[in-house]
């Protein structure tokens, strides 16, 4: 298996693509009978066998229907990939465990509808589309992510047995494509945080210091700010209240290498951290991340909970690239 592997990758030369949209040629397609075509061609053998023997001019007929049947199969087979346009997207971070979905685009210029198309990487479950005539789609391609890192998922094959299974038409695609895994969140107590003066709180923004009174839940307000003893009073209302707070002071968060189990491997500390960013985030807190040799300043929202993750998931890898808004740690 191996050795048939090495000749498969020295006779089909992968390489990634230099152009795109990517458009298959003649020289892109390959097409070989299936088992359920060597059987066919195998049982006009013998009925041509019999027919010759037995000098019958109507099996001589039906054979001849049937080749003629094999032969136009075999280029319908052909067509359903010839001259297929596909453009490969951007595939989102995922973590460790999880699918990553590449996403390509498909455009069809002809007339004629294009059946069953396969999509598939090596040793991964296929995705199957139809693509309808003069008309496009995009296909997820599925990919089993094991660990973290910036992923190359490596070549795709496109592959049909449309529209009677007898051939198999197929070519190799390698996209420069590529996903960013984050590692696998660990769920441990979050490390206590400091208060911190930051000038947004001076400029009226509301800070979580001195109480100044209840309001109405809103959607982006965090469980923990939730007078549960207003709401046991007030049993028949609907809207939660949440305790409103003034002041200077804000909450910040240091999640540090450091703080993490020494006894832990290095990627279960990390593991350890991506738990912290998205329990940090699902709170609405303000934090920062302290790595080895890296530092990214505290802030909120989805951009941070992403800079976090990516750092986390290159870390080791790169150590040069830096995601904008970190620094070097001292």
């Amino acid at each position: 298996m191996a050795a048939l592997a090495a000749f498969q990758r020295r006779l089909f030369r992968p390489a990634p693509e230099q152009q795109l949209p990517i458009v298959l040629g003649q020289r892109r397609i390959f097409i070989l009978p299936t088992r359920a075509g060597v059987v066919f061609a195998v049982v006009l053998l013998v009925m041509l066998i019999g027919a010759i023997n037995y000098n019958l001019g109507l099996g001589h007929a039906l054979i001849f229907l049937l080749a003629g049947l094999g032969i136009v199969a075999m280029v319908h087979t052909f067509n359903n990939l010839f001259a297929l346009r596909l453009t490969p997207g951007r595939a989102p971070a995922v973590f460790a465990g999880d699918l990553a979905r590449f996403p390509m685009q498909l455009e069809n210029s002809r007339r004629q509808s294009r059946r069953a198309l396969e999509f598939s990487f090596a040793e991964q479950a296929a995705a199957r589309i139809d693509l309808p005539a003069e008309g496009s789609a995009t296909v997820a391609i599925a990919y089993a992510t094991q660990r973290r890192g910036r992923l190359d998922p490596g070549r795709i094959t496109l592959a049909s047995r449309y529209p009677l299974g007898l051939f198999r038409a197929w070519s190799y695609l390698y996209p420069r494509w590529s996903c960013v895994v984050y590692p696998k969140p660990l769920w441990t107590p979050l490390p206590a945080a400091s208060a911190a003066v930051h000038a947004d709180h001076v400029q009226g923004d509301n800070g979580q210091e001195d109480f100044a009174g209840l309001r109405p839940r809103q959607n982006s307000d965090p469980i923990r700010h939730i007078a549960w003893k207003a709401v046991a009073r007030r049993p028949d209302d609907q809207a939660h209240l949440v305790k409103q707070f003034a002041g200077g002071a804000a909450e910040e968060l240091w999640l540090d290498w450091s703080l993490t189990p020494t006894g832990r491997s290095a990627e279960e500390r990390l593991s350890i951290l991506a738990g912290w960013v998205l329990s940090a985030d699902e709170q609405q807190a303000r934090y920062g991340l302290k790595l080895p040799g890296r530092e990214l300043a505290p802030g909120h929202g989805e951009t941070h909970r992403g800079r976090c993750l990516e750092i986390l998931a290159l870390h080791g890898e790169n150590p040069e690239s830096k995601a904008p808004g970190d620094r070097q740690a001292r």
